[in-house]
């Protein structure tokens, strides 16, 4: 199983002043979180895990690595769940990136809860800025709105009006530790989806 980077707290800071303004910096920084849905996924006769995408979702796929790429936003780090529609989903999208993230394939995302999706989130390393994950529906739905205690108006609206359709992505802002997210405690700022 994948894990996520986490701090170790158990360890000693050697320079306790530092690790203090780093701490106090953590707090004060700006965040971003991107919710992306799979692709389109095809019906085979296998498990629903090893689901493929479907000829829609290889094409909306690389769409998805394209508006990430003009709207300026490329995580450090891509979180991405270790079902087949979910990782298809990444290959595709990531070469559209100016540069690849640090990817962790985590079992944890898959079928997750929005909750579930929380506690994941408040684990992540405070070095990383911006945090990508590549989930499923309803929890990427239910996270975007569970997060979003503000929002731009047009993008709460599109996203509720789509209901969160497949390769459909969320960008949240969240200032603070990765930890102090939870519900509320950040701002939809854009919402995309390859059908508009």
């Amino acid at each position: 199983m994948s894990s996520v980077p986490v701090s170790d707290p158990q360890h000693p800071a050697t320079d306790a002043p530092a690790r203090a303004k780093l701490g106090h910096m953590s707090a004060d920084v700006a965040r971003r979180i991107v919710l992306l849905r799979h692709a389109k996924a095809d019906w085979p006769q296998v498990s629903d895990h090893e689901r493929p995408l479907a000829e829609r979702g290889r094409k909306d796929a690389p769409a998805a690595g394209q508006w990430l790429a003009t709207a300026g936003v490329v995580p450090d780090l891509a979180l991405c769940s270790t079902a087949t529609r979910t990782r298809e989903t990444w290959k595709l999208a990531v070469p559209e990136l100016p540069q690849r993230p640090r990817t962790v394939y985590d079992e944890r995302l898959y079928d997750a809860t929005a909750g579930e999706l929380i506690a994941v989130i408040n684990e992540v390393d405070d070095e990383v800025t911006d945090l990508l994950l590549v989930g499923h529906n309803p929890g990427m739905h239910a996270l975007a709105e569970a997060l979003a205690g503000a929002a731009e108006p047009d993008a709460l609206a599109r996203m509720n009006r789509s209901s969160f359709p497949t390769a459909a992505m969320a960008v949240l802002s969240h200032t603070g530790s990765w930890k102090t997210v939870e519900l509320g405690t950040a701002r939809l700022v854009s919402y995309w989806s390859p059908r508009g």
